[in-house]
């Protein structure tokens, strides 16, 4: 299936997923929102995909929903729309591993969160910087993932956390240079796909409805 708004390629058991709207630092279109929920869609029907790594195109991972369809759409109608994204990301059947490049915020952060494991470049950046902007912070995804108290203080404050305190609190599985994110993250991927399981253990299937 062709993409407009990312790519999907396949290596052996691991599908490699990149949101392609670099320009725009990925920033969650519905356009790449609707591509997102096609393409694991897609992927978890396939029996030769085991698990997926994610990742974003240029010097940023992403930059959270597109703000602009916030200026011409109504809010509350884009983040209904969302839910069948949020939905397939957070209990998609096959593992994704995210490769953090660069920048994850607001509802790229989020979407870092969904995923299974988290690898960041040494230089990725997380947070919920759009509560400065009157936009509520995802707190009960937040605070799966965080400490309660990391996560109350993230999603009132709105500042960055970079990658080596993301990993002191466990947000990040692993941190590396940026040159071998997407390499070791692939390794990564490879060694789930190795385990013998064609989707995620059940135990691993049963999540908080955190996106009604």
């Amino acid at each position: 299936m062709q993409y407009e708004a990312l790519i999907c390629e396949q290596q052996d058991s691991v599908a490699l997923v990149t949101l392609n709207r670099p320009d725009k630092r990925n920033a969650l279109s519905r356009l790449l929102r609707d591509e997102i929920v096609a393409c694991l869609g897609e992927l978890e029907s396939s029996e030769d995909v085991h698990a997926i790594v994610l990742t974003g195109a240029g010097v940023s991972f992403c930059a959270g929903f597109d703000l602009s369809e916030f200026q011409t759409g109504d809010m509350e109608e884009i983040f209904t729309h969302a839910t069948s994204y949020h939905h397939k990301v957070h209990n998609c059947s096959k593992p994704i591993v995210a490769a953090v490049n660069g920048n994850a915020m607001a509802g790229g952060m989020d979407l870092a969160a969904m995923c299974d494991l988290r690898i960041a470049a040494v230089d990725s950046m997380f947070g919920q910087p759009q509560v400065k902007m009157g936009i509520e912070a995802a707190y009960d995804l937040m605070s799966t993932v965080l400490p309660g108290p990391l996560a109350r203080e993230l999603c009132l404050t709105g500042r960055p956390m970079n990658a080596n305190e993301a990993l002191s609190v466990h947000f990040v599985n692993e941190v590396v240079e940026a040159d071998q994110l997407l390499e070791h993250a692939h390794r990564v991927a490879e060694t789930i796909a190795a385990s013998g399981y064609a989707m995620k253990p059940s135990f691993l299937q049963t999540q908080p409805d955190l996106f009604s």
